[in-house]
């Protein structure tokens, strides 16, 4: 179901909206079904939409197994641009990432499940910034 959610979502911010710029974070999970979908998007139906992959720095994949960086590598060709978000290793590069994707985006859609981590901290930081955030999930993010 979070799989058609999101397709119908995309689909509905490029018909309805003309949305041609789509930016992912590169993480393992939804970030890669995501970039997957778009691609097949832009192949099949909208072929002049872009997709744009922000990553926190370089090596971030380092700590992944091979099937994974195997799943990465195969993506990175794709990508019709790609940002470094921090010269440096850091945990601070992934909330660098995360306010990158927001501060660059009109809006965010999301696969969050629970109230913390970086999910949690970026659709939260979307709400500060006024953009409009559509959670794949039924969950509600919110501390209130």
């Amino acid at each position: 179901m979070v799989f058609v959610k999101t397709y119908e979502k995309v689909r509905e911010l490029i018909s309805e909206y003309g949305f041609r710029y789509f930016r992912v974070g590169g993480a393992f999970g939804y970030d890669m079904f995501v970039a997957e979908l778009l691609f097949t998007m832009r192949d099949t139906e909208f072929p002049f939409i872009q997709v744009i992959l922000d990553y926190p720095f370089d090596g971030f994949t380092h700590r992944w197994d091979e099937d994974q960086k195997e799943a990465y590598a195969k993506l990175l060709p794709q990508y019709d641009k790609v940002v470094c978000v921090s010269p440096k290793e850091s945990r601070e590069a992934y909330l660098l990432r995360d306010r990158h994707l927001v501060d660059n985006s009109a809006f965010c859609i999301s696969y969050c499940t629970r109230r913390t981590g970086g999910t949690a901290y970026t659709i939260r930081y979307a709400e500060k910034q006024r953009i409009p955030v559509y959670n794949t999930t039924d969950f509600d993010v919110s501390l209130v």
